[in-house]
């Protein structure tokens, strides 16, 4: 079905353009316009299921009723739930999110920051690679408003809204000493983003406190590109070796799930030879058997706040940066050895 126009309407009809646009937005009385050309410009739109051009008349408010979301990658579950708040949230406000991946590109995520400016978007939550702090430097240098999600950058004052990694992690090794586990294992990315060096020094704070020295050997590190097949080995060499582990934390979800593979591969009983628990989860975490221990982060609060903050900072509600640090709560099931 061909697409109707204001043009198309004016044409069939002998009235201006102007004339079809003020009936349309409900100011033909204001405007003088008879009751007549107010009901058959009314009618013939209803007839034609006219579908207003939203893009054009939020930007004759001065307004595109859009909002940008940079996230690493939209199919990663803990992002998709983020988005998928954040989409609803929007929507309720009559806002529509244009949604991008980076996969954590900075180069990308800097193409994409201007792509949304160019595309006159009112406001952007991004997930940044915290690689782009110059980025970040020009939108705060034209006080455009954007609120960041999950990572910042800790030496610039930005609207935020992210978890505490390091209590996450914390909470999971202490939860495990408690289980009379003292040879904890930590799998981990390659050094590069701060929410990994805050679980990482959560872990380790954990073990210091229980009086446990922490052994270089029990922290393992894989690469973003790499994680799948680096895995194999990081697992045997935590596992089999003259100092292997009793339990393991996962940083992420997904290492979470490839060093399962890996501990099955080798016959490794989890929780009997090896409890483990991952930071964040996957929906089939409580299936699987034995069901995972999680750390889980509150994504529905995370988008919630980041729209709120961020419809503020468009409206001028507020001065300054707005820094959210929410909760994490740790999901014990059976990985741990308790229900």
């Amino acid at each position: 079905m061909k697409r109707l126009f204001l043009k198309d309407i004016a044409k069939e009809l002998n009235v201006s353009k102007t004339t079809v646009s003020l009936v349309l937005n409900n100011k033909g009385d204001e405007n003088k316009i008879s009751q007549d050309t107010q009901q058959r410009i009314l009618a013939y739109a209803k007839e034609h299921n006219y579908v207003p051009n939203q893009l054009a008349r939020g930007l004759s408010r001065g307004k595109s009723e859009t909002i940008g979301l940079i996230i690493p990658n939209i199919s990663d579950v803990f992002y998709a739930r983020i988005a998928g708040f954040i989409e609803r949230q929007a929507k309720g406000l009559g806002y529509t999110v244009i949604f991008s991946s980076s996969y954590e590109d900075p180069q990308k995520e800097g193409e994409l920051i201007k792509s949304m400016l160019d595309r006159q978007v009112d406001g952007l939550i991004v997930a940044s690679t915290q690689k782009n702090q110059s980025e970040i430097d020009a939108l705060k240098n034209i006080n455009f408003p954007f609120v960041l999600i999950d990572r910042h950058y800790p030496d610039r004052e930005t609207d935020y809204v992210i978890v505490d990694n390091f209590e996450g992690t914390k909470k999971a090794t202490e939860h495990l000493i408690d289980q009379g586990r003292n040879k904890i294992g930590f799998v981990t990315l390659k050094p590069g983003l701060e929410v990994m060096q805050q679980r990482l020094v959560g872990y380790q704070d954990a073990l210091i406190n229980a009086g446990i020295k922490p052994d270089k050997n029990h922290v393992s590190e894989v690469s973003r590109e790499n994680f799948m097949e680096e895995m194999g080995l990081e697992i045997k060499k935590l596992v089999e070796s003259s100092s292997s582990v009793d339990a393991i934390v996962f940083s992420t979800h997904y290492l979470a799930a490839a060093g399962l593979r890996e501990l099955k591969r080798l016959n490794v009983e989890v929780p009997k030879e090896v409890a483990v628990v991952s930071f964040d989860e996957l929906n089939a975490f409580d299936l699987t058997d034995p069901p995972i221990t999680s750390i889980t982060q509150p994504a529905s609060e995370i988008g919630r706040q980041a729209v709120d903050i961020l419809m503020d900072k468009m409206e001028g509600k507020t001065n300054g940066s707005i820094e959210r640090i929410l909760e994490t709560k740790l999901t014990i099931r059976k990985s741990c050895g308790v229900a």
